[in-house]
């Protein structure tokens, strides 16, 4: 059995929240980008008052965001970790007084080295580089780029086009997490339930 932590990101449904809540799933991610498609809508926001997240822990995602961007995003939850995947400074990122992650995106080797810029972090999220994209590639990188140096320094979270059919690969990296978001998508920005049920299962098989 495989003791990673799993964060399933892009939640923009109370169905697919209730499910990662029952199946007690480490983090949900919450997008604040208004160029995704899974970007939250305020409708769905509102609907989030009162719900126990138990053990499961809410995650904050932002592109290079304002202050103010930030303060109202959290305001709709308890603790949240903020992820900040543009190109903010670790000042900015460690303002807020919450635990935060910060992504590198993997071009080459050589990225792991914005790791050293951010020593305030609580984790690093390793996402596919593609050009002109932020984030949302369904695309891996070469995970060789990743050494034992690292898992064993640095609470890594693997990132970008993870699916069932390559989880078991993405396992053996030993990453802390692993952050899923369209390989449980029966279509861009629609996260399956079943899909979701079938990767737990196997991660954790």
């Amino acid at each position: 059995m495989s003791d990673v932590n799993i964060k399933i990101c892009g939640i923009s449904e109370l169905e697919t929240l209730h499910t990662l809540l029952k199946l007690e799933i480490n983090y949900s991610g919450f997008i604040f980008y208004d160029k995704s498609i899974r970007n939250v809508s305020s409708n769905f926001l509102e609907k989030l008052e009162g719900i126990d997240f138990g053990a499961t822990r809410p995650v904050c995602v932002f592109v290079n965001p304002s202050e103010e961007e930030v303060y109202r995003a959290i305001s709709f939850f308890d603790n949240p970790i903020l992820q900040f995947h543009g190109d903010e400074t670790c000042e900015f990122c460690e303002s807020f007084g919450l635990d935060y992650w910060k992504t590198i995106h993997m071009q080459s080797k050589d990225s792991l080295t914005h790791i050293n810029n951010y020593s305030s972090a609580d984790a690093f999220l390793l996402e596919t580089f593609k050009e002109g994209v932020i984030g949302g590639t369904g695309e891996t990188f070469d995970w060789s780029y990743i050494s034992n140096e690292v898992i064993e320094n640095a609470n890594i979270v693997l990132s970008g086009g993870i699916n069932l059919e390559n989880i078991d690969n993405a396992i053996v990296v030993k990453p802390w997490c692993l952050d899923i978001n369209s390989g449980v998508e029966s279509k861009p920005g629609i996260k399956d339930v079943v899909l979701i049920h079938n990767m737990v299962k196997k991660i954790k098989s």
